[in-house]
């Protein structure tokens, strides 16, 4: 029997292609315990691991996960579990966003910030379909920029269709590994296909009836790029991000918020209704943007099932 070390570039919930230094990709399984050590999630493995396995023969088995770095998880479907890992090892998360066909909301795009700063992976905004907007959605589009900008996040706009500005995501994703999101039918697969043309990645049209997208992606993949660096493809993100937060830590995801909130009358102060609160006066001064503001009290007052 020989153990061997690989990254994990697909999983399927049942097995998993893991991509050896050589390029060899092995097809392994896990052993029954990795799936009771500790590990409350639906899945113990996930894309973006390092692992050991053993192989006999054609029969591979994953024995160790490797330590990781960082994670992104959503909630699970499967109600005994708390959460489903999307991918490990993450350099940073690429959120396309369109702020028409389909409309991506601001709260959407705040969750999935907040979500991802605290799980300490950067973040940067793709906004697509440039050659499908209007001046009126254009304006829109630098009002989005220039808010996102101005707290932090590095910020693109491009035409996956028309490949206007793809040298900048290409610039953006060389050499990392990053995981692209985003609702169905903003483009995300297009994108990939333009910037990688032999990944051939599926894609989906927009109901016209509802300006929505057909999910693609059934399940995690790493693809491994000709310039450098990795995309990993994840599946619907509606349940991503915010299990394991806690309602009192949510402020320290908004950074603008957090920056001020040292400064509030009560030390546990939500940052919604009580008096001396620094973050009000700011929202209220225009040094905070109300609509970061009404996302964080969008996601504070949600229900719980939403945190656990």
């Amino acid at each position: 029997m020989e153990r061997k070390e690989g990254l994990v570039i697909k999983s399927t919930g049942s097995h998993y292609t893991v991509l050896l230094e050589d390029n060899t990709r092995v097809i392994c399984r896990i052993r029954g315990k990795l799936r009771l050590v500790g590990i409350k999630s639906t899945n113990p493995v996930s894309v973006g691991d390092r692992v050991c396995f053993d192989q006999e023969g054609e029969d591979a088995v994953i024995a160790e996960i490797k330590e990781r770095k960082n994670y992104v998880i959503r909630r699970s479907s499967n109600l005994s579990k708390e959460s489903h890992i999307l991918a490990a090892n993450v350099d940073q998360a690429v959120l396309i966003v369109t702020v028409n066909y389909p409309i991506t909301t601001r709260v959407f795009v705040d969750r999935f910030i907040a979500a991802s700063e605290a799980y300490r992976i950067p973040v940067k905004l793709v906004f697509n379909k440039l050659d499908r907007y209007d001046k009126e959605h254009m304006l829109l589009l630098e009002e989005w920029r220039e808010l996102y900008e101005s707290i932090g996040y590095k910020t693109l706009a491009v035409s996956a269709k028309e490949q206007d500005n793809l040298e900048e995501v290409k610039t953006l994703l060389k050499d990392k590994v990053s995981v692209l999101s985003g609702h169905s039918g903003v483009g995300k697969s297009t994108l990939v296909n333009r910037i990688e043309p032999n990944l051939n990645l599926k894609t989906a049209e927009i109901s016209d009836a509802h300006q929505t997208g057909k999910h693609t992606t059934t399940f995690a993949e790493m693809h491994q790029l000709s310039f450098g660096g990795y995309i990993i493809d994840t599946p619907g993100i509606r349940g991503f991000g915010l299990v394991h937060i806690e309602k009192e830590e949510l402020y320290h995801y908004f950074t603008e918020i957090f920056e001020v909130a040292g400064g509030c009358k009560f030390h546990n102060c939500s940052h919604n209704n009580e008096p001396g609160c620094k973050v009000k006066q700011a929202v209220e001064e225009g040094r905070i943007a109300w609509s970061r503001y009404e996302s964080y009290l969008s996601i504070l007052l949600s229900s719980n099932e939403k945190y656990r």
